[in-house]
């Protein structure tokens, strides 16, 4: 039975082109996502939103909030909590500044698209509620990219919480893909007080499920995931507790993960190092390749 593992449908003519060296790699964008959990009376469960079937990347598919990093980020000092940014620098293999930009857009797109603010007033406290209108004109503001998340933290007079954050993992756009980025995974555990909601124009419906149930969903065929998203799930099932699987992001690897791709007998194999469940074999011709069905397997 086929799973729900998504690529898109381009990629045959896309590799092929690479190969012969017709098609020059764009450079990959930085970007953040989040695991988001919280403990249930069945297990943690992660937040999860499905993207709207127009959009025209993995349309349809599950994923974690996330987006690309706002470059005003890098060089505005914040209020910050937890380990310095040179701890963090460290950590994700990039320059401190880098390394603020990346921790601030994990925590802004998880306010921007599931409405939860991983800040406080101070290092050691938590926003409690973020649904009001006064919040709302914010996150509508920070969408628009009318406020850097620097000027909106510095109005409000928060701390981000930078030790509310795990980095789990980093994952980067095979070289034949047109959108590519290079993300970093981090885990987080719903604050107190604060909820969840579908506050994402991307996005149709979201839901907490259970990584064990999200992950067999998948296996059915009945959840469409891109690999990072379901490793990702795959990672979480040992963790009994949602503190138990951030207190685990410490000793995580973070060698970024990007997918190869080689021509053999006749047919392209594209392949994630480590991650041999997404290993695929398309045929060489686009006909072929067309009739597989696109872009799901």
């Amino acid at each position: 039975m086929a799973n729900g593992q998504w690529y898109p449908p381009e990629w045959p003519d896309r590799i092929r082109a690479l190969a012969d060296g017709t098609l020059t790699p764009v450079s990959p964008k930085r970007a953040a996502t989040v695991l988001l959990l919280k403990d249930t009376e069945a297990g943690p469960a992660v937040h999860m939103l499905r993207r709207r079937a127009s959009m025209a990347f993995a349309g349809g598919a599950y994923a974690y909030p996330g987006g690309g990093v706002d470059p005003r980020d890098d060089d505005t000092r914040i209020r910050w909590a937890g380990p310095p940014r040179a701890s963090w620098a460290e950590r994700l293999g990039v320059d401190e500044a880098g390394a603020q930009a990346i921790v601030c857009a994990a925590v802004r797109e998880t306010y921007e698209e599931a409405g939860v603010l991983l800040a406080g007033p101070d290092p050691d406290t938590v926003v409690g509620d973020t649904t009001g209108d006064d919040w709302e004109a914010d996150r509508a503001a920070l969408v628009a990219r009318e406020q850097s998340f620097a000027e909106f933290l510095h109005r409000r007079g928060l701390v981000l919480r930078s030790d509310l954050l795990g980095a789990w993992a980093r994952w980067i756009t095979p070289e034949f893909e047109s959108r590519r980025y290079d993300t970093w995974f981090f885990a987080a555990v719903l604050p107190a007080g604060q909820r969840t909601r579908n506050a994402s124009t991307e996005a149709d419906r979201t839901v907490w499920i259970r990584p064990a149930e999200a992950a067999a969903g998948y296996d059915r065929g009945e959840l469409l995931m891109m690999p990072p998203t379901i490793a990702a799930l795959r990672e979480l099932l040992p963790h009994g507790t949602a503190a138990e699987a951030l207190a685990a992001a410490a000793a995580r690897e973070l060698t970024p993960v990007q997918a190869t791709a080689r021509l053999r007998d006749g047919e392209i194999v594209l392949s994630w190092p480590g991650h041999e469940e997404f290993t695929k074999h398309v045929p060489s011709s686009s006909a072929s390749a067309d009739a597989t069905g696109g872009g799901r397997a």
